[in-house]
């Protein structure tokens, strides 16, 4: 399957998860469709921090007021979401 046609998985941090409990029901379902999107296309979110070389894999993908920071763990084929923003 080539790496496009890919559809990673995604596991949330204890902190992420919490957060998304948090969360009105229609940021959650922001939550589902961006981490859609992300896991479609995992590096085609910026960089957490642009400056770091060695944490290229840390991404933040964001929509309005939501951002999702994410590992992107090639070894294991699955996205780890290591932080959500809500920012409403």
């Amino acid at each position: 399957m080539p790496v496009s046609d890919r559809v990673w998985p995604a596991r949330l941090s204890p902190q992420a998860g919490k957060t998304l409990t948090q969360l009105p029901p229609h940021a959650q379902q922001m939550v589902a469709d961006l981490l859609d999107i992300a896991s479609r296309t995992p590096w085609g979110w910026p960089q957490w921090d642009a400056t770091d070389p060695e944490g290229e894999d840390v991404r933040c993908a964001s929509i309005g007021q939501l951002s999702l920071i994410y590992l992107v763990n090639g070894a294991a084929g699955r996205l780890y979401v290591i932080d959500i923003v809500w920012l409403g």
